[in-house]
């Protein structure tokens, strides 16, 4: 066994592991890493035949392969480590309703998917001892937040809280909302799931109605809600705002914080690996090293120094026993600092470079401005059947250019129509209907300098 699911026990190392130094925290790490590693190889077919040439009792991440998203979801069924889970029937049973989203697969297993940013979308399920580690987690450690949040003034008013993120499949965020309304009565009633997809004239009018004390989303989301509220339209007053999954700019926590008025808490998760970092008081995100690990990497996935930014990152899912993810190469450039953070935290600081994208203008036939969020576009294009990889270009008011890769077995006509419909239904529920949408025959680009791919971006 991994770790013990005894939640006293959980309780109790969560706590002891947050206050002690680095040699018993490395200690900890080994011991995880050790059983985890012995667990991969027994009971995942995928991981036995991969690391055969591992040492045993191996408890060194450098004695690893790096194993990438491709890799794994081609061997899914081999990958997971309970045989009656497979990706055909997890895929026809469960992925394709959206009324599962939040629900146990099988009564056991949280079920996510990533939006498929960088070609198939990769599915993650996290078995019971996980969800408890990250639940015990946001227990016993929620002062980063905590602090920043006026508690006599929530218990005044009410939590009702607002996660305004993209809907329409079992994304992460979504998925772990309607989870926690699914299993509290307290608060099914008092959160709610508003989709970015929604144009921003409904966002504003069901916020009004709701009168959120905390908000939760995309930083893009509050840059454009923040416009609504400086322009009158929105009338909310949060106690709170966590915000997540994009590049967060000082420009733009400046633009938020003086249309709001309250605290900010960044945040930095992935599926793979949900419990990874949050701001502490001091503004800096102290990575969980107990329940993770986390190794920043160059282009050919050799180790760079504290200070330096890497090209991708490595993490390590120290918790999660149904889908073993180790030395998995997340994508994300990120940064550890050097010095540990004032706040007094055993853990390092991370620095996330995050993803960087454009908020669309685009001009309605009454010549009045129309901004689009770029993680809503995003997902129409990436939902539609077919699609590999795409990358739009606003090139003009009423002009969109989207490059596309199609799956081998797709035909790109096929595609292209596809796309091009469902975007300009997207656009038109926005009251944008005069757009001309070009598939251009060049693929994506990416950018020459880090290597990534800006999926949204204005001309």
């Amino acid at each position: 066994m991994l770790m013990s699911e005894a939640v006293p026990y959980l309780l109790a190392d969560a706590v002891r592991t947050a206050h002690s130094g680095p040699q018993r925290l490395s200690r900890v790490q080994r011991i995880r890493l050790r059983n985890l590693v012995r667990h991969a190889r027994t009971a995942s077919p995928f991981h036995r035949h991969h690391y055969r040439g591992v040492p045993s009792g191996c408890d060194r991440l450098s004695q690893l392969p790096v194993l990438d998203k491709p890799t794994l979801m081609s061997n899914f069924d081999d990958w997971v480590t309970d045989p009656d889970v497979t990706l055909e029937d997890l895929r026809r049973d469960f992925l394709s309703r959206e009324d599962c989203v939040g629900r146990l697969y099988r009564g056991r297993y949280l079920v996510m998917t990533t939006s498929g940013t960088t070609g198939e979308p990769a599915v993650v399920l996290q078995d019971r001892l996980s969800w408890r580690v990250y639940n015990i987690l946001g227990r016993t450690r929620p002062q980063p937040v905590v602090r920043r949040i006026d508690l006599a003034e929530l218990a005044r008013r009410g939590i009702r809280n607002a996660a305004l993120f993209a809907t329409g499949g079992h994304f992460g965020a979504v998925a772990l909302a309607e989870r926690v309304r699914g299993i509290s009565p307290f608060l099914a009633d008092r959160t709610r799931v508003l989709s970015v997809l929604r144009p921003i004239d409904e966002l504003v009018a069901e916020l009004n109605s709701f009168q959120p004390t905390l908000l939760s989303g995309y930083p893009s989301v509050f840059v454009l809600l923040a416009a609504e509220q400086r322009a009158g339209r929105l009338r909310i007053d949060p106690v709170h705002i966590l915000c997540a999954g994009e590049l967060f700019t000082p420009a733009m926590r400046e633009a938020v914080y003086s249309a709001f008025g309250c605290p900010i808490t960044q945040g930095y998760a992935a599926i793979e690996v949900p419990a990874l970092a949050i701001e502490c008081t001091h503004g800096f995100p102290p990575f969980k090293l107990d329940v993770c690990l986390l190794e920043t990497a160059d282009s050919d996935r050799r180790p760079v120094p504290p200070g330096v930014l890497s090209d991708s990152a490595l993490v390590t899912n120290l918790a999660n026993r149904i889908q073993p993810i180790i030395r998995y190469d997340l994508g994300d450039r990120v940064m550890l600092q050097p010095q540990p953070c004032v706040c007094g935290s055993s853990f390092p600081v991370v620095a996330v470079e995050g993803r960087t994208n454009d908020l669309l203008s685009f001009e309605t036939a009454e010549h009045r401005s129309v901004q689009i969020l770029p993680l809503a576009l995003g997902v129409v294009i990436e939902e539609t059947p077919g699609v590999h990889r795409f990358q739009a270009i606003g090139t003009g008011p009423r002009d969109l250019t989207i490059r596309l890769d199609v799956d081998d077995e797709a035909v790109r006509g096929d595609v292209e129509r596809a796309v091009g419909s469902r975007v300009r239904e997207f656009l038109g529920s926005h009251h944008v209907s005069d757009v001309t949408i070009t598939c251009a025959s060049e693929p994506p680009r990416q950018e020459p300098r880090s290597g990534k791919l800006r999926q949204v971006l204005q001309a």
